[in-house]
């Protein structure tokens, strides 16, 4: 049995994307990673939203088999693993942004007044693809 058949419970496409992205925590690791650029196990553990150490690790590594992050040991600190999103990973995006505007009609506002500014979806998941990208490219 392959590691992806492990991990997804049928062949449905709407049921395997709920198997890797529908529970609690893994799109709020994207999202610390795309909106706020985390990638240490320790900034992931200091956020505001309190995941549990056991929970992360299972996200990250679920989140690295199936080519959504890579995991980088840097040179210059081999006992500290840096986790980054690959392009699988900021296909995400458009989700994040859904779910972010949604949640700022409805529940919480979104405190990032260039992205309200924006209103094409696709010009939002640039900005954030671009910030993500420059603010990582220094690490």
């Amino acid at each position: 049995m392959t590691l992806l058949a492990k991990i997804f419970r049928c062949d449905c496409p709407v049921t395997s994307a709920v198997d890797i992205v529908g529970d609690k925590w893994t799109l709020v690791v994207i999202k610390l990673m795309l909106l706020e650029q985390k990638k240490t196990f320790k900034e992931f553990s200091e956020s505001d939203e309190s995941i549990a150490p056991s929970i992360l690790s299972n996200r990250l590594k679920t989140l690295e088999k199936t080519e959504f992050i890579i995991k980088v040991k840097p040179k210059d600190n081999k006992k500290t693993n840096h986790y980054f999103l690959t392009e699988k990973g900021f296909s995400l995006t458009p989700v994040i942004i859904e779910l972010a505007l949604w949640s700022h009609n409805n529940i919480k506002p979104i405190n990032d007044e260039e992205l309200l500014k924006v209103k094409d979806k696709n010009e939002m998941h640039q900005i954030l693809v671009k910030r993500y990208k420059l603010k990582t490219a220094k690490l």
